[in-house]
């Protein structure tokens, strides 16, 4: 069966993309066919986080009827496949984004996910991108604006009944102005699945055009979003990740075992 996941959250910059780039990445990883879809068609980025961002055919071109789904989804070196959005203002002449239920429907039965990276706001691609999802991931940072944001897009995903799989929680940095994961899942309404610190790596896979998981695997960023996919998917990720000790941490472990 497949499970059909949308990233939200009601503010832009907060990590959808990259959180939609990684989970496709680990999920792949433990052995699923997954395709990644950049619903954001006013302002697409999940091309350019993985290199993609010059396709010749895009989700914008299958919106607009000019090329069939199949030529507008490429497999990634990582072994998922994207089908990314087009970066020309040009391209969002005629696009009709109530149709991205269409493309869920040519996918169904052909991949284990289908993730969406949904554009921010409430405007009619966020409400096209959770209409075409079964499952609602919310993402949020530790501020109150983008919590209250994050609750808007909440409620609106409730009245379309979608299942609300929980809340990450991005560019964590432990301050005592932030507020803490209780505060935030009191608000929301559910619970914080993982708190992803921030990680100046996350900048540099970004610049790289890699995942992080692929990039830094045992960056704390990293370790965290490897726990969120391997949760997907009913799974823990505590004995697959190695934590990295340097040379003297090393020998303290030995000479103490």
């Amino acid at each position: 069966m497949t499970r059909v996941i949308t990233v939200i959250g009601g503010k832009g910059g907060i990590g959808k993309t990259t959180l939609t780039s990684n989970l496709a990445t680990t999920l792949s990883q433990l052995g699923n066919d997954v395709v990644a879809v950049d619903a954001n068609l006013t302002t697409p980025n999940l091309g350019l986080h993985l290199g993609m961002h010059l396709a010749p055919n895009t989700l914008h071109d299958v919106l607009k009827g000019e090329s069939k789904l199949s030529n507008a989804m490429y497999p990634h070196e990582l072994g998922f496949k994207v089908i990314p959005g087009s970066m020309s203002v040009e391209d969002l002449e005629g696009v009709d984004a109530g149709k991205l239920p269409e493309v869920t429907l040519s996918l169904l039965g052909k991949s284990d996910f289908i993730i969406y990276d949904s554009a921010a706001g409430l405007g009619r691609e966020a409400l096209s991108s959770i209409s075409a999802a079964d499952e609602i991931l919310v993402i949020t940072n530790p501020d109150l604006p983008s919590v209250t944001d994050a609750l808007k897009t909440v409620k609106i995903a409730e009245s379309l009944h979608k299942r609300i799989l929980g809340v990450v929680v991005n560019k964590v940095r432990k301050k005592g102005y932030e507020l803490t994961r209780e505060e935030v899942s009191e608000m929301i309404g559910y619970p914080v699945l993982v708190e992803i610190p921030e990680d100046k790596k996350v900048a540099e896979a970004i610049a790289a055009k890699q995942p992080i998981v692929a990039f830094e695997p045992n960056s704390p960023a990293a370790v965290e979003m490897k726990k969120l996919a391997y949760s997907l998917c009913g799974k823990s990720v505590e004995q697959r990740i190695k934590p990295r000790f340097g040379i003297l941490e090393r020998l303290v472990k030995w000479m103490s075992g």
